[in-house]
């Protein structure tokens, strides 16, 4: 994973839930482009949804992968829906609650919310809710084989999960 949408990790209830959090910053490339100023209107920095989501899907894919010990490629499979109903701009953070609502051999569903801080009230808000599947990529029914390398739990997510205090207990995972 070479884009990290996620800061830290907060809490961990292993097999059950997994929150995160992630502080937007002004000095973030992708906010200059969305949206930046025109001769008409003046510039307004704002987190692309599609980037939420994603730090969504990072959250809960740490969760998913972390009921197994990281032994297994996790894989977001299909989101089920997803609902942002307000914008993330430079100087809030956004905090990222995934839950387990299903997890089996072939992959797991996840339920999570997205709440917003912004600092000037120091309130927390709830700004959306995401349900994420996750397929657990060497389980998948056409028999495909991948690489040993764990591609989506590699090297970039260590610092987060050694922070996090999980323990990776995969041998073929980086230590």
């Amino acid at each position: 994973m070479r884009w990290m949408w996620i800061d830290r990790v907060v809490l961990h209830e292993p097999g059950r839930r997994l929150v995160a959090v992630k502080n937007v910053s002004l000095a973030e490339e992708h906010l200059h482009d969305h949206f930046a100023r025109e001769p008409q209107r003046e510039a307004f920095p704002v987190m692309p949804n599609s980037l939420i989501i994603e730090g969504m899907a990072q959250t809960a894919g740490i969760l998913v992968g972390a009921t197994r010990n990281f032994e297994e490629k996790v894989v977001l499979a299909k989101i089920g829906s997803a609902v942002i109903e307000s914008d993330v701009l430079p100087g809030q953070c956004i905090r990222y609650d995934a839950m387990i609502d299903r997890v089996d051999d072939g992959g797991a569903n996840t339920i999570g919310t997205i709440e917003r801080l912004d600092h000037r009230d120091g309130k927390w808000t709830r700004i959306g809710r995401i349900e994420m599947m996750f397929s657990h990529l060497d389980q998948n029914r056409a028999g495909m084989k991948f690489p040993e390398e764990n591609f989506v739990f590699g090297e970039n997510f260590r610092t987060l999960l050694i922070g996090a205090g999980l323990q990776r207990t995969n041998p073929s995972a980086p230590s």
